[in-house]
């Protein structure tokens, strides 16, 4: 038995979901509509016994007012009229049993001790020359006499297989109509599904995102679960196009950014590879621009490996203070930019606040943003850093006081490999600043970029003492 009911366990679990759900609201219908049934044909029945019973009680009672003066009788019909009710008297000694006559009715030692009164009223199914009869036994009145009542429940019986057949009826058609109804709601219910398989599929086969799910029009409020799913679904898609269109984009501009200093590092290491027809000076300089392209192609190589990163592993988090942090980036920003004058002013508020953060990458941060102050700062111009707590988040500001920012420029100054019309002639790939947000926004603060007041640019650096947790450093 466990056997088959594995099976039919496996047989079910192996069914596509549109049929198990139309076999479960079928045989859910078709349960209720059986258990109506079924409970209406009990009701039935037992109210038509009620009624017979009913009848028999009341003939019991109207015969005993009239055989007050009656001896012991052995039975005035033998149950041949379904309307007539078969009666006689059973006393409680045998002996006074009428003679020359049997019983037409059967007499039980029960019989005899409702006539002697030790027994109380009952009622009893039995059959009499061959017809079914429902019998009551009820004590007559101030004597040792038992009255016995039949009656016949051929009526009773026929009724109740009447009623079971056409319960029965309705019940089938009941299941039928279960079927039908488990298959429309299967069918209707998990259309959307149906579309969301279907569009799963055709996007792992093409493998292209930008698949989406028809949503029914319509207010918002009348959405269901299968519609939210579905709107869920096609947000899910939205958020893989754009990122594989961001990976295809960062693929396609660094085989671009490449591409030169590698054509470049060809050509020099060609060039010295025939160092015996050159002179010393022009070896020097093939020698010293191949190093130079070597370190900017390294250099480029590890930015985008820390771009290709979007979290900060948890071991390296710890309890960072941002004070000293950018105190060190700007003594190492002096060490670099020796012609640049970096200053730095930290509010007393902001000198001992501490974040959770990985050092090594929020100094990353710090020196992205000072190398890009610096390389447009005029010479001898001051990049200013400032650090202060509003409304419960630290508040880092770099302003340098170059050319600025172009208006049309500003949404994109934070796009890999961007470079304004103004940085083109600058060294540089264009991924400093795109890293130092991503740092950011890994850590739960947000970066951006606007125009100084009296020139130059300004960028904000905005981290919350306390991150959420869904933010965070990983």
């Amino acid at each position: 038995m466990t056997g088959r009911r594995r099976l039919g366990g496996r047989w079910v679990r192996r069914r596509p979901l549109r049929t198990r759900l139309a076999l479960a609201a079928s045989a859910a219908v078709a349960l209720v509509a059986v258990g109506v049934c079924a409970a209406a044909f009990l009701v039935l029945r037992v109210q038509m016994t009620r009624q017979l019973d009913l009848n028999l009680a009341q003939t019991a009672t109207q015969l005993a007012q009239r055989t007050r003066t009656w001896g012991p009788t052995a039975g005035d019909t033998s149950c041949r009229y379904q309307a007539v009710p078969c009666v006689q008297i059973i006393p409680a000694d045998p002996a006074r049993d009428a003679h020359g006559h049997s019983p037409v009715l059967p007499v039980s030692p029960a019989t005899r001790e409702v006539a002697t009164g030790r027994h109380a009223p009952f009622y009893t199914h039995l059959t009499v020359a061959g017809h079914p009869v429902r019998m009551y036994t009820v004590r007559l009145h101030g004597k040792d006499e038992a009255l016995q009542v039949a009656l016949r429940s051929d009526t009773v019986e026929r009724g109740v297989r009447q009623a079971a057949w056409a319960l029965a009826a309705v019940g089938g058609t009941g299941v039928l109509l279960a079927a039908a109804l488990g298959y429309w709601v299967s069918r209707t219910g998990l259309a959307p599904v149906a579309r969301l398989t279907a569009t799963a599929e055709r996007i792992a086969t093409t493998r292209d995102p930008r698949h989406r799910i028809d949503l029914p029009t319509g207010p918002r409020a009348h959405e269901d679960e299968i519609t939210r799913l579905a709107t869920s679904f096609n947000t899910m898609l939205g958020e893989l196009e754009q990122s594989v269109t961001a990976q295809r984009r960062l693929v396609a501009d660094a085989s671009h950014e490449l591409r030169t200093p590698l054509t470049a590092l060809r050509t020099n290491a060609e060039l010295l590879a025939r160092a015996d027809r050159l002179t010393d000076d022009q070896r020097n300089r093939a020698s010293g621009a191949l190093t130079r392209q070597l370190r900017e192609v390294t250099t480029l190589v590890n930015d985008l490996i820390e771009l290709a990163r979007d979290e900060e592993p948890r071991p390296l988090l710890e309890q960072v203070r941002p004070a000293d942090l950018l105190e060190h980036a700007v003594a190492a920003a002096r060490g670099h930019w020796p012609e640049v004058a970096f200053t730095a002013r930290i509010a007393p508020a902001a000198a001992g606040a501490t974040r959770p953060g990985v050092p090594a990458r929020l100094t990353r941060l710090l020196s992205n943003l000072l190398d890009n102050a610096a390389k447009f700062s005029p010479p001898g111009g001051p990049v200013e850093t400032e650090l202060d707590v509003v409304a419960d988040a630290l508040d880092l500001t770099v302003r340098d006081h170059g050319p600025g920012i172009a208006t049309d420029d500003l949404p994109y100054v934070f796009d890999r490999f961007y470079r304004a019309q103004a940085a083109r002639a600058l060294p540089g790939s264009g991924l400093g600043l795109a890293m130092a947000r991503q740092i950011a926004r890994a850590h739960g603060a947000e970066l951006t970029a606007e125009r100084a007041p009296g020139g130059g640019a300004l960028f904000r650096l905005r981290m919350p003492l306390a991150p959420p947790p869904e933010a965070g450093a990983g």
